[in-house]
């Protein structure tokens, strides 16, 4: 049995770390070398890097600030952020990224999720998925135009996976920042129509809510606001994960 991990989601606009609230309100927390070594110390499972406005500004992320950041970080690295190209994830593994988150462009070119899973395998692309409610249910949200697409989210993410995807990693748009609690029952549904490993972020307030995602059928519980804005660690999480019987690396 997998165990599951504690994920913090760390987001850059060029080289200053953020924290968003529902993807707009930010605040600026500083620099990631900083932060990448703060984590380093809090024997967290996994760190992702999500550069936040590079799509918008149709840019690749920075390789050379990933470079910095994976000199310094000594757990797995997730990267994304304005990927378009082979070339770029390329350039990422290359400078230590270990795997490559895809979001904006998968939804454009969702062949590019097969193009990239052939050439670096399936274990090293993430697809990113962005949810926002509406009246209806979820919906996935493009950051770029502030809309939501019509795309239903279960069933992009099942084509996700069939495209090639090894890994998930689904965002709450409104429960972004907010430590309002998180949407267990809809991680549930997803968890249950797919396959591979599934990180699901947004809304945790206590170490409780971590339980939550992880009883929901995900692999990964993806962190943020809890570790910058309270007195809570990600050890605190494990250990009330592993109090409810889930299987954690403490």
């Amino acid at each position: 049995m997998l165990r599951t991990r504690v994920i913090p989601i760390v987001l850059l606009s060029g080289y200053s770390v953020l924290k968003t609230i529902k993807f707009d309100e930010r605040r600026n927390l500083g620099n990631p070398i900083t932060i990448a070594r703060i984590y380093n110390t809090r024997n967290v499972d996994e760190l992702v890097l999500l550069d936040i406005d590079a799509s918008k500004q149709k840019r690749a992320i920075d390789f050379f600030t990933i470079q910095d950041i994976a000199s310094e970080c000594f757990m797995p690295l997730t990267v994304g952020g304005g990927i378009r190209k082979i070339e770029d994830i390329r350039n990422l593994l290359k400078r230590g990224a270990d795997k490559i988150s895809i979001n904006t462009y998968a939804l454009e070119n969702p062949d590019f999720i097969s193009e990239s899973a052939a050439i670096f395998g399936s274990q090293c692309i993430v697809v990113s998925i962005d949810l926002k409610k509406g009246p209806d249910g979820y919906f996935i949200y493009s950051s770029i135009d502030n809309e939501t697409t019509k795309l239903n989210p279960i069933e992009w993410c099942k084509k996700c996976e069939e495209l090639g995807a090894g890994e998930l990693l689904v965002n709450f748009v409104d429960l972004d920042g907010t430590m309002a609690g998180v949407a267990h029952d809809y991680i549930n549904q997803i968890a249950n129509a797919i396959n591979i490993p599934l990180i699901a972020s947004g809304g945790v307030a206590v170490p409780e809510d971590a339980v939550k995602i992880a009883k929901a059928g995900a692999s990964g519980v993806g962190i943020s606001s809890i570790f910058h804005f309270t007195n809570y660690t990600p050890l605190d999480c494990k250990i009330a994960m592993n109090a409810a019987g889930i299987l954690v690396k403490i």
